[in-house]
């Protein structure tokens, strides 16, 4: 059974209080929240005020995604915030070893993020130090696309990975989560989902988040 992180960057932000109070009484696991700077990704989306303010109402996790330039600045910003899980993506840290040493002093579970286009045995040499590998299994920056395929085979070949080196790391994925592929997904050993519109377009989130928590 995996568990399941509702992004919040498809909620209705003009009630965001009302979607907030939906995850806490549903069965989702996380809080996904994405920040996005319009550098390392070609958008922007929400920063350290919203998740603030969402700590104050949350009473699960929350799973903070950094798709931005230079994360290790910004790092003890965002566990002051409220940032129980902090994920930089791999291919906006040159020194990524460096940068989760920093995560976890700072008391926040360590993620790293990787782009579809990025080979999952770039992370081998310090899955110990990872406890989340956000896969991205589509293009980061947008919410609403369609899954790519061979990130199933992605995820098998991270899963193989950490089964050989004996590590506790989670694999996340992130991007096209449907009901449709999402049994799929776990059965090539994803542990965590991030659904978004899924979730929220959908005419009853509460029982989809179930839907998607049920699947075996």
């Amino acid at each position: 059974m995996a568990l399941i992180a509702p992004s919040v960057l498809s909620a209705n932000f003009l009630n965001l209080s009302h979607d907030i109070k939906m995850i806490n009484e549903s069965d989702a696991d996380w809080f996904h929240l994405d920040v996005m700077d319009g550098r390392f990704v070609p958008n922007i989306s929400f920063g350290l005020p919203v998740i603030a303010a969402i700590k104050k109402e949350a009473n699960k996790i929350l799973d903070v995604h950094l798709m931005i330039e230079e994360p290790g600045k910004f790092a003890e910003d965002f566990r002051n915030a409220g940032a129980d899980i902090l994920s930089v993506h791999i291919e906006a840290c040159p020194h990524l070893h460096r940068n989760l040493q920093q995560i976890k002093s700072l008391g926040m579970k360590a993620g790293v993020a990787i782009n579809p286009h990025t080979p999952v045995q770039h992370l081998f040499d310090v899955l110990h130090d990872i406890d989340v590998v956000c896969m991205m299994s589509v293009n980061p920056g947008f919410g609403g696309q369609k899954f790519i395929q061979y990130t199933i085979e992605k995820i098998k070949q991270l899963k193989e990975a950490i089964l050989t080196r004996q590590t506790q790391t989670l694999i996340e994925i992130d991007g096209g989560v449907t009901l449709d592929n999402a049994a799929e997904i776990i059965h090539a050993g994803a542990d965590v989902l991030v659904a978004g519109n899924t979730v929220f377009n959908s005419p009853n989130p509460t029982e989809t988040i179930h839907l998607l928590k049920t699947i075996v």
